[in-house]
């Protein structure tokens, strides 16, 4: 028997992640701070012990590479926000979503976000999936949840490589 779109999409985001948690496994926290190269992106300290993304609101030219910290807080940041529109919540600017440091404290908060993701997953039917989805396409009423859940999934599959090369990369020097 074919599975639900809603099981369709739950397995891939579930493959993804376990893609993923191959990486959050092996990482220390030196690693996120690391600088692949001179024009990069990271996190820095920020007042009152908080951390502050490097961030443009124009696409950069050249585009900076990332350090781990900057690609957690990235898909911290994208989840945070899908999973306040999933949950009927108002979306956070930005600037509201926290990256909680190097190490383990990352590592708990995107597990922390998986759990929620999966439990809003698995409150939606196939006819949920039909309604419309601002996010993150506010201006295309034609895009609906199906759409929002598909781009996790590729978001997270993206974050997920670059994470991994990153990993890998440092690892290798």
């Amino acid at each position: 028997m074919p599975a639900s779109r809603t099981e369709l999409l739950s397995w891939q985001f579930e493959l993804t992640w376990s893609l993923l948690e191959l990486h959050l496994d092996e990482l220390e926290p030196a690693d996120f701070g690391w600088e692949p190269a001179r024009h990069h992106w990271t996190m820095r300290p920020g007042p009152e012990q908080t951390w502050v993304p490097d961030w443009s609101d124009g696409e950069p030219s050249p585009i900076p590479v990332p350090t781990l910290g900057w690609v957690t807080w990235h898909l911290g940041w994208w989840w945070s926000v899908t999973l306040d529109h999933v949950n009927g919540r108002t979306p956070r600017e930005r600037e509201e979503i926290s990256w909680p440091g190097p190490g383990q404290p990352t590592i708990d908060w995107l597990r922390g976000l998986r759990d929620e993701w999966t439990a809003a997953l698995a409150r939606l039917t196939d006819a949920d999936l039909d309604a419309p989805a601002p996010f993150p396409w506010p201006d295309d009423p034609e895009k609906t949840v199906a759409h929002m859940i598909a781009w996790v999934n590729a978001e997270l599959m993206k974050n997920t490589a670059e994470l991994g090369q990153l990993r890998l990369l440092r690892a290798a020097a």
